[in-house]
């Protein structure tokens, strides 16, 4: 156990209370960690968000089950409070209640408040230490800025004097992993302000993977422009591109590593050529597909690269998305290489899907019902938290928002369209992120949550159809402020000429908030006879007729920001014979069945590779059972690609924020 850890449990003696009050106003709580090594020790977290949805489970999932003198969910159950009014709580709570107090001012009494409050949970271990072994009195703000990015992110801008400098310094930040929060990028971009790096864009370099990701690939364009070399990536010579130029020393030796690892696991997309010019360095290759073997060989080693990256068991799930989306990039470019080059990879690209599952698969069942409770404001964990992290996004400014939810759009599938969009629509650009869906990762189980803001547990009477998305999604905005003439939702989007029903929607200057389904992906999945890279030529026909691209540009036009998500993935799967158990199974997917009881679940014939995991936040007569490995309830032997399982493609979702900024001329 760690340090920072140990301090935060070390508030939760074991055996002294079944019931305790955490007022924490800066959600200390509801760290990954923490809230894990809290359920090992007996205790369940359940933050105190809205009173009626807390009495239910309070009284049904621990309260009776203590009366009775049984255990219930867990051993002891803490109100996790955001706040220090204890008026806030039911009467009866409070005087049940064992009282603790947590909040960053006490835990880092020599450091400025204001700035400690905006430092992501995952870094506060490392500035405990370095606040107890280095903080030798109070500190300002100006010096807490100073004091964290020093020794916690290891960068010092005062050391900062060339291109070289910055250059290696942001590419190393983002190669661990970190970006600045604002407030530093911000404080580090007016140190820099008045030197030779002045009018590069720092602070949305130091605080943006994907700005960044995006500048250097322009800036790679611009580079090879000097060989002869032409991208189609490039931006210089489209007067409406408000995206700035940037110029990054890529012949310096430790910028060229970096860059070569971005290229090897698909943040840069490399440049096709016919013939490389023969004065060409040999450097500059790994940045080129200039013969059909040269793309598989890129492929190949970003499989490699990352089957040795692998997230532990005590990996967040940051991690996991961020090895999530690289899986995606290298099953992007795998599906749209020609079948005689993919054909000799196939089987490394597959062993390091089932490496991944299978680690996955151990991770969730550790860590899975952590999830749910983690905190959404800088965004969003699940599915579910989406609608409350778009509700903090208006409320600092954002007053027309769209979330596009694309039914079944799997990590690699979105690298493909965003491929397409960078390469169609001037100023594009997106902040990518993902969550994780919902399990099963069914269209009724986790697309219902994502739009309700609710856990499955909580729509228990419409959790086997869609029909009720349209109300759950108004309701949530009535509750948080917005009259239902306010709130458009709108599904079964595929084609062109089904825009303009959606814009006379959103057009009307009431609309401040949109739902939109975008079905095409699914349908293609559903249909898919030659598996996902069959799926990739369809999808690459479907962005060709500009459905997409005029989706987006027809928002921006209208002033919306635009996020866009999934609400589970697909995966190519194989048959491990049929379940002939006729109305037994209430939910019948192609990779997980559903029953009411432990009984009818544990009917299934022990020959299936099957496996239960029954997570928490689903209704208690909601019982999944999921097909081992990549299987699938059809034929033995078919092949077909499907969802509704447990794999890094169905699970973990992309959550992208899109903009489009353009000039005027």
């Amino acid at each position: 156990m760690s340090t920072w850890t140990d301090r935060i449990l070390k508030e939760f003696p074991a055996d002294l209370s079944r019931f305790w009050i955490a007022c924490d106003p800066d959600d200390l709580l509801l760290d990954e960690r923490i809230l894990h090594d809290l359920r090992e020790r007996g205790f369940e977290v359940l933050p105190f968000e809205d009173p009626v949805a807390f009495r239910m489970e309070y009284e049904e999932r621990y309260r009776a089950a203590w009366d009775r003198g049984d255990q219930g969910a867990s051993n002891a159950l803490i109100l996790q409070l955001r706040g220090t009014d204890l008026n806030a709580l039911p009467w009866d709570y409070v005087r049940m209640g064992r009282k603790v107090s947590l909040s960053l001012a006490d835990l880092f009494p020599r450091l400025s408040y204001g700035v400690i409050r905006q430092i992501d949970s995952e870094l506060h271990e490392a500035l405990f230490l370095a606040h107890n072994k280095r903080a030798t009195q109070p500190l300002g703000e100006g010096s807490t800025k100073d004091f964290i990015l020093t020794h916690v992110f290891r960068f010092n801008p005062d050391v900062i004097a060339t291109s070289e400098d910055f250059w290696r310094e942001v590419l190393r930040l983002h190669y661990r992993g970190a970006t600045l929060p604002d407030l530093l990028a911000q404080y580090v971009a007016a140190i820099l302000e008045d030197t030779p790096l002045g009018g590069l864009p720092i602070a949305e370099l130091l605080s943006s993977k994907s700005y960044m990701v995006r500048a250097v690939q322009d800036a790679w364009g611009r580079f090879l422009s000097q060989y002869g070399i032409q991208s189609d990536r490039t931006s210089n010579d489209d007067p409406t591109e408000a995206f700035p130029e940037v110029s990054v020393p890529f012949e310096h030796a430790d910028i060229r590593v970096m860059v070569d690892t971005m290229f090897l696991e698909g943040a840069l997309q490399p440049v096709g050529v016919r013939d490389s010019p023969a004065e060409l360095p040999e450097w500059v290759k790994v940045g080129l597909v200039d013969d059909p073997e040269a793309l598989g060989n890129l492929v190949s080693a970003g499989v490699r690269r990352l089957a040795a990256d692998l997230p532990a068991a005590d990996a967040s799930h940051r991690d996991w998305v961020e090895m999530a989306r690289r899986l995606g990039e290298i099953i992007s470019r795998f599906n749209n290489l020609s079948t005689s080059v993919a054909q000799p990879l196939q089987q490394q690209v597959r062993a390091l899907q089932y490496l991944a599952d299978d680690r996955l698969k151990d991770w969730l069942f550790q860590h899975f019902a952590d999830l749910p409770s983690l905190p959404t404001a800088r965004a969003p964990v699940m599915v579910h938290h989406v609608p409350r992290y778009l509700s903090l996004r208006r409320t600092v400014g954002e007053d027309r928002v769209a979330l596009l939810v694309f039914d079944g759009l799997a990590l690699d599938q979105w690298t493909q369209i965003r491929e397409h969009l960078a390469a169609c629509i001037p100023g594009f650009s997106a902040e990518e992120g993902g969550c994780f869906a919902w399990l099963p990762t069914l269209t009724s189980v986790s697309r219902q949550a994502l739009f309700s803001g609710l856990k499955p547990r909580e729509f228990p009477n419409s959790i086997e159809t869609t029909s009720q998305e349209p109300s759950l999604w108004s309701r949530f905005w009535q509750e948080n402020g917005l009259r239902k003439s306010e709130v458009v939702f709108h599904k079964g989007l595929k084609r062109t000429e089904q825009l303009a029903e959606l814009e006379e929607a959103i057009s009307r200057p009431t609309t401040k908030v949109a739902g939109i389904v975008v079905d095409m992906i699914d349908e293609i999945v559903h249909g898919a006879m030659l598996g996902k890279r069959g799926i990739a030529g369809q999808i690459s026909a479907w962005c060709d007729t500009g459905f997409v691209e005029k989706l987006l540009l027809m928002l921006a036009a209208q002033g919306y920001e635009i996020y866009l998500t999934a609400d589970h993935g697909n995966v190519d799967a194989e048959g491990i014979g049929r379940l002939s158990q006729g109305v037994v199974s209430e939910l019948r997917g192609e990779r997980v069945r559903t029953y009411r009881s432990d009984a009818l679940a544990a009917s299934v014939p022990s020959e299936i590779n099957a496996f239960r995991f029954d997570s928490p936040g689903l209704p208690p007569d909601f019982l999944p059972l999921y097909a081992g490995t990549r299987g699938a309830f059809v034929p033995k032997g078919d092949q077909i690609v499907a969802h509704g399982g447990i794999s890094v493609e169905e699970l973990i979702v992309p959550f992208v924020k899109i903009s489009i900024k353009r000039t005027t001329l």
